[in-house]
């Protein structure tokens, strides 16, 4: 944010003690931080099924030096959210799907879970938002779909009690799973059997200020039918893109043209300006033999042409002026995650802290000289200017006073 002060600054010496009470109030205006909330584009998913990862700690240290500030984990651990107190990066908490049937049944265990899990760390830690379940809709637990929307109410609920529901969002991540079909980007809609469970969710939603997450991986959808997609369209690499005849929409990537499927989607269900954020995303490095696509180049190409994306803030062809935000998947490769290959090798890093490849990022295991270097920057910058603060405050402390004895 651009902060203008405008200042008639007096030039005879009647005003002296109006220009020196001026020279205070900049100079104090400019010496502390403003505090601001994340308005940025770019976040990761902090997953931890593994037993070889380092330490929130380390953790903390290692998104510092990616400047990444916005994080998603799957659920409260308090060493997590001990470790990122005073770290200034916004984290989303999950509240897990193991625990939706007991917090839907009254407002006091989610209470109570809040009370835990949430409120003990605020404000030091920036817990921006609470995620009630993980791609609930559509998936094959029934009763689930019933359960989703009373315990993200009585989240809310208990969240306004306690004076945080302005600063802690409460929103539910979605899967593709929830669409009936995604293509061409304008005819997406909702399944018909998740329509009646979603409809009220997103009205809820719509109410309190929520936009709509959903995870979108073009990984999967190349995997599924490499025969039939372009990779090329997967990876935002040059190629001949799709035309969507209804908009007149050209894309040349899917990841755009999944979100803005999501936008289509939510527009039939009524929520035309319901804003839309990506809560998972990414490409496997390593996968299984009929896994297509997953190859730590293509995890490369993906990751970094994505990022280039989202720092420039870019739209999508029906949102043009709307930046798209998302979070990857994953911070680290996850070594005890069920499931193909792929599942334990979306990470940019590695579990010792190195990069897993290179998209710009700086990890933890690097060499003594690197280390150097970046503490003596890290040391010459702040003390230049901590230097500098402290020698023109001095110094022009001392040419008023000098002024001042004279006049």
């Amino acid at each position: 944010m651009e902060c203008s002060l405008i200042f008639n600054v007096p030039t005879n010496r009647m005003g002296f003690s109006s220009f020196f009470t001026w020279f205070l109030l900049v100079f104090f205006v400019f010496s502390f931080d403003v505090v601001q909330s994340f308005t940025g584009t770019y976040g990761v998913n902090y997953g931890r099924i593994a037993n070889n990862l380092p330490s929130p700690h380390s953790v903390v240290t290692l998104l510092k030096a990616a400047k990444i500030k916005n994080i998603r984990i799957y659920d409260a651990n308090h060493d997590v959210l001990t470790a990122f107190k005073g770290s200034g990066i916004e984290i989303i908490v999950g509240l897990g799907n193991e625990f939706l049937k007991d917090i839907s049944v009254e407002e006091d265990r989610a209470m109570n879970w809040i009370k835990e899990n949430v409120q003990p760390f605020l404000p030091g830690t920036r817990i921006r938002g609470i995620a009630v379940g993980n791609e609930i809709l559509g998936g094959t637990d029934m009763e689930l779909w019933e359960v989703l929307l009373p315990a993200a109410k009585n989240v809310y609920s208990a969240l306004q009690r306690l004076d945080l529901a302005k600063t802690v969002e409460v929103s539910s991540p979605h899967s593709e799973a929830v669409f009936a079909n995604s293509f061409p980007p304008s005819s997406c809609v909702f399944r018909e059997d998740v329509a009646q469970f979603m409809k009220p969710l997103l009205q809820f939603f719509w109410q309190i200020g929520t936009p709509f997450y959903i995870n979108a991986y073009p990984f999967l959808a190349y995997k599924s039918d490499p025969d039939h997609i372009d990779i090329n369209y997967a990876l935002f690499k040059k190629n001949p893109g799709v035309y969507d005849a209804k908009t007149n929409l050209h894309y040349d990537n899917m990841f755009d043209a999944q979100v803005d499927a999501a936008y289509a989607a939510l527009e039939k269900a009524g929520f035309e300006k319901m804003d839309v954020i990506v809560s998972e995303t990414g490409w496997a490095s390593h996968g299984d033999e009929n896994e297509a696509g997953a190859t730590t180049k293509n995890a490369r190409t993906y990751n970094y042409n994505l990022h280039k994306k989202l720092i420039k803030k870019k739209g999508t062809p029906y949102r043009p002026k709307k930046p798209v935000k998302a979070y990857v998947f994953a911070l680290f490769n996850e070594n005890l995650k069920p499931g193909p290959t792929s599942e334990r090798n979306f990470g940019l890093f590695k579990a010792d802290g190195s990069i897993a490849y290179d998209i710009g990022f700086t990890g933890l295991v690097a060499s003594a000289a690197d280390s150097l270097l970046l503490s003596f920057k890290d040391i010459g910058i702040r003390g230049w200017f901590r230097i500098s603060y402290s020698w023109v405050f001095t110094s022009c402390f001392a040419v008023l006073m000098l002024l001042n004895e004279r006049l």
